[in-house]
Protein backbone atom coordinates (compact mmCIF):
# COMPACT_ATOMS: atom_id res chain seq x y z
CA UNK A 1 0.00 0.00 0.00
CA UNK A 2 3.13 2.37 0.87
CA UNK A 3 4.57 1.96 -2.59
CA UNK A 4 1.52 2.52 -4.18
CA UNK A 5 0.83 5.35 -2.76
CA UNK A 6 4.10 6.46 -3.30
CA UNK A 7 3.69 6.01 -7.08
CA UNK A 8 0.56 7.55 -6.81
CA UNK A 9 2.36 10.53 -5.79
CA UNK A 10 5.48 10.07 -8.22
CA UNK A 11 2.70 10.51 -11.03
CA UNK A 12 0.22 13.81 -9.60
CA UNK A 13 4.11 15.62 -9.48
CA UNK A 14 5.17 14.98 -12.66
CA UNK A 15 1.72 15.81 -13.69
CA UNK A 16 2.06 19.17 -12.16
CA UNK A 17 5.59 19.80 -13.32
CA UNK A 18 4.53 19.36 -16.70
CA UNK A 19 1.56 22.09 -16.93
CA UNK A 20 4.36 24.26 -15.16
CA UNK A 21 6.55 23.94 -17.98
CA UNK A 22 3.93 24.93 -20.61
CA UNK A 23 4.84 28.42 -21.63
CA UNK A 24 1.47 30.81 -20.86
CA UNK A 25 1.56 32.70 -24.22
CA UNK A 26 -1.38 33.99 -26.28
CA UNK A 27 -2.49 31.61 -29.16
CA UNK A 28 -4.95 32.37 -31.95
CA UNK A 29 -7.23 29.39 -33.55
CA UNK A 30 -5.88 30.16 -36.84
CA UNK A 31 -1.68 30.04 -35.87
CA UNK A 32 -2.23 27.29 -33.51
CA UNK A 33 -4.68 24.74 -35.06
CA UNK A 34 -5.65 21.48 -32.46
CA UNK A 35 -6.57 19.88 -35.41
CA UNK A 36 -4.87 16.22 -35.60
CA UNK A 37 -2.98 15.36 -38.72
CA UNK A 38 -1.74 12.29 -40.91
CA UNK A 39 2.08 12.26 -40.79
CA UNK A 40 1.73 11.93 -44.42
CA UNK A 41 -0.40 15.34 -44.01
CA UNK A 42 1.93 16.62 -41.64
CA UNK A 43 4.94 16.52 -44.10
CA UNK A 44 3.67 18.10 -46.59
CA UNK A 45 3.00 21.32 -44.46
CA UNK A 46 5.83 20.79 -42.90
CA UNK A 47 7.78 21.43 -46.30
CA UNK A 48 5.66 24.27 -47.72
CA UNK A 49 6.72 26.17 -44.43
CA UNK A 50 10.19 25.45 -43.58
CA UNK A 51 11.88 28.60 -45.80
CA UNK A 52 10.06 30.68 -43.15
CA UNK A 53 12.44 29.26 -40.14
CA UNK A 54 16.52 30.01 -40.09
CA UNK A 55 17.53 26.15 -40.19
CA UNK A 56 20.77 24.38 -38.87
CA UNK A 57 22.39 21.80 -41.55
CA UNK A 58 24.44 20.32 -39.22
CA UNK A 59 25.59 20.82 -35.76
CA UNK A 60 26.96 23.81 -33.88
CA UNK A 61 28.51 24.38 -30.26
CA UNK A 62 26.90 27.34 -28.25
CA UNK A 63 29.22 28.22 -25.38
CA UNK A 64 26.72 29.88 -22.89
CA UNK A 65 28.05 31.76 -19.75
CA UNK A 66 26.07 31.86 -16.51
CA UNK A 67 26.89 33.82 -13.28
CA UNK A 68 30.50 33.73 -14.98
CA UNK A 69 31.05 30.28 -15.61
CA UNK A 70 30.97 28.85 -19.13
CA UNK A 71 28.22 25.88 -20.21
CA UNK A 72 29.01 24.17 -23.54
CA UNK A 73 25.67 22.76 -25.52
CA UNK A 74 25.95 20.74 -28.93
CA UNK A 75 22.74 21.95 -30.93
CA UNK A 76 21.58 18.99 -32.71
CA UNK A 77 20.87 20.39 -36.17
CA UNK A 78 20.55 16.72 -38.03
CA UNK A 79 17.91 15.96 -35.43
CA UNK A 80 16.16 19.04 -35.11
CA UNK A 81 17.28 21.12 -37.69
CA UNK A 82 14.06 23.88 -37.11
CA UNK A 83 14.45 24.15 -33.82
CA UNK A 84 17.90 24.35 -33.73
CA UNK A 85 18.20 26.90 -36.21
CA UNK A 86 16.22 28.52 -34.07
CA UNK A 87 18.01 28.15 -31.22
CA UNK A 88 21.47 29.41 -32.91
CA UNK A 89 20.08 32.28 -34.79
CA UNK A 90 19.15 33.68 -31.83
CA UNK A 91 22.33 32.86 -30.00
CA UNK A 92 23.50 34.87 -33.06
CA UNK A 93 21.39 37.71 -32.84
CA UNK A 94 22.36 37.94 -29.44
CA UNK A 95 18.84 37.52 -28.12
CA UNK A 96 20.07 35.77 -24.76
CA UNK A 97 22.37 37.81 -22.95
CA UNK A 98 20.77 39.15 -19.85
CA UNK A 99 17.73 37.50 -19.79
CA UNK A 100 17.15 35.64 -16.74
CA UNK A 101 16.21 31.68 -15.96
CA UNK A 102 11.94 32.43 -14.76
CA UNK A 103 11.52 29.35 -13.39
CA UNK A 104 13.99 26.76 -12.13
CA UNK A 105 12.13 23.59 -10.63
CA UNK A 106 14.42 21.36 -8.14
CA UNK A 107 11.63 20.16 -5.28
CA UNK A 108 10.65 17.29 -5.07
CA UNK A 109 13.19 16.39 -7.60
CA UNK A 110 15.44 18.13 -9.96
CA UNK A 111 13.23 19.05 -13.17
CA UNK A 112 14.11 22.78 -15.18
CA UNK A 113 15.64 25.36 -15.27
CA UNK A 114 13.72 27.47 -17.86
CA UNK A 115 14.79 30.80 -19.42
CA UNK A 116 14.87 32.64 -22.72
CA UNK A 117 12.16 35.10 -21.97
CA UNK A 118 12.75 38.97 -22.70
CA UNK A 119 9.77 39.46 -20.37
CA UNK A 120 11.05 37.33 -17.25
CA UNK A 121 7.28 36.50 -16.72
CA UNK A 122 6.98 33.21 -18.70
CA UNK A 123 5.05 35.20 -21.18
CA UNK A 124 7.25 36.20 -24.11
CA UNK A 125 8.98 35.09 -26.70
CA UNK A 126 11.56 36.60 -29.58
CA UNK A 127 9.63 39.46 -31.57
CA UNK A 128 11.27 39.19 -35.50
CA UNK A 129 12.38 43.17 -36.11
CA UNK A 130 11.61 42.90 -39.45
CA UNK A 131 7.48 40.94 -39.16
CA UNK A 132 7.13 42.56 -35.60
CA UNK A 133 5.62 39.31 -35.02
CA UNK A 134 6.77 36.70 -32.78
CA UNK A 135 8.30 33.77 -34.17
CA UNK A 136 6.22 30.29 -33.25
CA UNK A 137 8.32 27.44 -34.19
CA UNK A 138 7.22 24.21 -35.23
CA UNK A 139 6.82 21.32 -32.46
CA UNK A 140 9.60 18.87 -34.13
CA UNK A 141 10.28 15.87 -32.62
CA UNK A 142 12.28 12.92 -34.60
CA UNK A 143 11.52 9.17 -33.89
CA UNK A 144 14.47 6.38 -34.31
CA UNK A 145 13.97 5.04 -38.35
CA UNK A 146 12.43 8.13 -39.74
CA UNK A 147 14.37 9.45 -42.14
CA UNK A 148 12.81 13.51 -40.88
CA UNK A 149 11.16 14.89 -37.70
CA UNK A 150 7.46 14.98 -37.38
CA UNK A 151 5.65 18.26 -37.06
CA UNK A 152 3.31 20.10 -35.10
CA UNK A 153 2.03 16.69 -33.40
CA UNK A 154 2.82 15.87 -29.71
CA UNK A 155 4.09 11.95 -29.75
CA UNK A 156 4.40 11.36 -26.15
CA UNK A 157 1.88 11.79 -23.30
CA UNK A 158 0.02 15.22 -24.41
CA UNK A 159 -0.41 12.13 -27.55
CA UNK A 160 -2.33 10.60 -25.87
CA UNK A 161 0.54 7.55 -25.73
CA UNK A 162 1.20 5.90 -22.88
CA UNK A 163 3.86 3.92 -24.46
CA UNK A 164 5.81 5.18 -27.63
CA UNK A 165 6.31 2.50 -30.10
CA UNK A 166 9.04 4.10 -31.49
CA UNK A 167 11.66 6.00 -29.12
CA UNK A 168 12.51 9.61 -29.87
CA UNK A 169 16.33 10.51 -31.09
CA UNK A 170 16.66 12.98 -28.79
CA UNK A 171 15.54 12.09 -24.98
CA UNK A 172 14.88 14.20 -21.99
CA UNK A 173 18.24 13.17 -20.39
CA UNK A 174 19.97 14.80 -17.83
CA UNK A 175 21.63 17.80 -19.30
CA UNK A 176 19.28 18.11 -22.25
CA UNK A 177 18.20 20.89 -23.91
CA UNK A 178 14.65 21.60 -25.31
CA UNK A 179 12.36 24.45 -25.83
CA UNK A 180 9.18 25.19 -23.79
CA UNK A 181 5.94 26.30 -25.31
CA UNK A 182 2.32 26.16 -24.79
CA UNK A 183 -0.60 23.86 -25.04
CA UNK A 184 -0.23 24.50 -28.69
CA UNK A 185 2.15 22.41 -30.30
CA UNK A 186 3.68 25.06 -31.97
CA UNK A 187 3.56 27.61 -29.95
CA UNK A 188 7.89 27.71 -28.94
CA UNK A 189 9.37 30.79 -29.37
CA UNK A 190 12.62 31.63 -27.90
CA UNK A 191 12.00 30.50 -24.05
CA UNK A 192 14.45 26.94 -23.81
CA UNK A 193 15.03 24.77 -20.46
CA UNK A 194 18.07 22.61 -18.86
CA UNK A 195 16.94 19.21 -18.20
CA UNK A 196 18.30 18.81 -14.79
CA UNK A 197 17.83 15.21 -14.63
CA UNK A 198 16.29 12.29 -16.62
CA UNK A 199 12.82 13.10 -17.63
CA UNK A 200 11.41 10.63 -19.86
CA UNK A 201 7.88 10.94 -19.83
CA UNK A 202 8.58 14.51 -21.52
CA UNK A 203 9.77 12.71 -24.61
CA UNK A 204 7.29 13.07 -27.74
CA UNK A 205 6.05 15.94 -26.50
CA UNK A 206 8.58 19.24 -26.06
CA UNK A 207 11.38 19.53 -29.00
CA UNK A 208 15.11 18.53 -27.48
CA UNK A 209 17.56 20.15 -29.33
CA UNK A 210 21.10 20.36 -27.97
CA UNK A 211 23.15 18.47 -25.04
CA UNK A 212 24.84 20.09 -22.76
CA UNK A 213 28.78 18.76 -22.85
CA UNK A 214 30.68 21.01 -20.39
CA UNK A 215 29.43 22.90 -17.22
CA UNK A 216 26.84 20.68 -15.93
CA UNK A 217 27.90 21.39 -12.70
CA UNK A 218 27.31 25.13 -13.63
CA UNK A 219 23.48 24.35 -14.54
CA UNK A 220 23.08 22.57 -11.41
CA UNK A 221 23.63 25.56 -9.65
CA UNK A 222 21.01 28.07 -11.44
CA UNK A 223 18.66 29.70 -9.19
CA UNK A 224 15.89 31.38 -9.93
CA UNK A 225 16.19 34.76 -11.33
CA UNK A 226 20.24 33.72 -12.47
CA UNK A 227 20.96 35.72 -15.87
CA UNK A 228 23.04 34.75 -19.04
CA UNK A 229 25.65 36.65 -19.62
CA UNK A 230 26.28 35.98 -22.45
CA UNK A 231 25.77 33.14 -25.68
CA UNK A 232 27.85 32.76 -28.38
CA UNK A 233 28.09 30.43 -31.50
CA UNK A 234 31.89 29.08 -30.97
CA UNK A 235 31.92 26.56 -34.06
CA UNK A 236 29.11 25.09 -36.57
CA UNK A 237 28.31 28.94 -37.64
CA UNK A 238 28.64 27.89 -41.19
CA UNK A 239 25.70 25.43 -40.52
CA UNK A 240 23.00 28.27 -39.98
CA UNK A 241 21.00 28.71 -43.06
CA UNK A 242 18.17 31.56 -43.25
Amino acid sequence: MRNLKKRWLSTLACLILVSGLMISGCSNANSNSETVVSPSENQQVSQLNMDNYPRLEGNAVVEMTINGSPVTIEVKGEEAPITAGNFVDLVERGFYNGLTFHRVVKDPQPFVAQGGDPQGTGMGGFVDPQTKQERRIPLEIKLEGDEKPTYSKALGQQGNRTAMSQPVVLEHERGAVAMARSGMPDSASSQFYFALSDLEFLNGDYAVFGKVTEGMDVVDGIQQGDRIDSAKVVSGLENLKK
